[in-house]
C-alpha cells in the first residue's frame, strides 16, 4: 500500500536512486531536498514514498503563486520498484492532497523533452501540454 510521509531528519538519508538511464531526466534525492529548502517559503511539501515500510521513492510540491497553481516540482522512483504503479499511486495522492488543501484550483508542472514515462505518467493523470517550454523542460 502506498503511501507518503513528510521528509523529516530520520529518513532524508535513504539512498534513492533512479537508474543511470534517467538521470538527465530526474533530479536526485540531494537536488529535491535543496529545492523543497528553497522554496519553503512558498509552503514546499517534500515527501518520502512508501510501498508499506519499504520507501520506494520521493516527491515535492510547492505554491506557484505567480501562475496561481501547485507546482508538482519533482517525482521519482527508485530504480529498484519501477513499473509497478507507484509512481502513478503517488501522484494520484499528491493531487488529492492538493485538492484537499484547495489553495489553488489547478496543479502544473514540467517534464524533461524526451523522459517519455514521464509524459505518459502525467497524460494518465490528466495533464496536458501547454505548448510552453523552458529550455529542454516542456510544460
Amino acid at each position: 500500500m502506498i503511501r507518503l510521509e513528510p521528509i523529516d531528519p530520520g529518513n532524508w538519508r535513504l539512498g534513492l536512486k533512479v537508474s543511470p538511464s534517467q538521470e538527465s531526466f530526474v533530479s536526485d534525492s540531494m537536488r529535491l531536498l535543496a529545492r523543497a529548502y528553497a522554496y519553503r517559503e512558498s509552503r514546499s511539501r517534500a515527501y518520502v514514498i512508501y510501498d508499506n515500510d519499504t520507501p520506494v521513492g520521493m516527491a515535492l510540491y510547492y505554491d506557484c503563486e505567480e501562475l496561481s497553481a501547485y507546482d508538482f516540482s519533482q517525482l521519482f522512483i527508485d530504480a529498484r520498484y519501477q513499473g509497478r504503479g507507484f509512481g502513478l499511486e503517488a501522484s494520484r495522492q499528491i493531487l488529492k492532497e492538493m485538492e484537499q488543501d484547495g489553495k489553488y484550483d489547478k496543479a502544473v508542472l514540467c517534464y524533461i523533452d524526451g523522459n517519455d514515462a514521464a509524459k505518459n505518467l502525467y497524460e494518465t493523470l490528466g495533464f496536458r501540454l501547454t505548448g510552453e517550454r523552458d529550455e529542454e523542460e516542456i510544460a
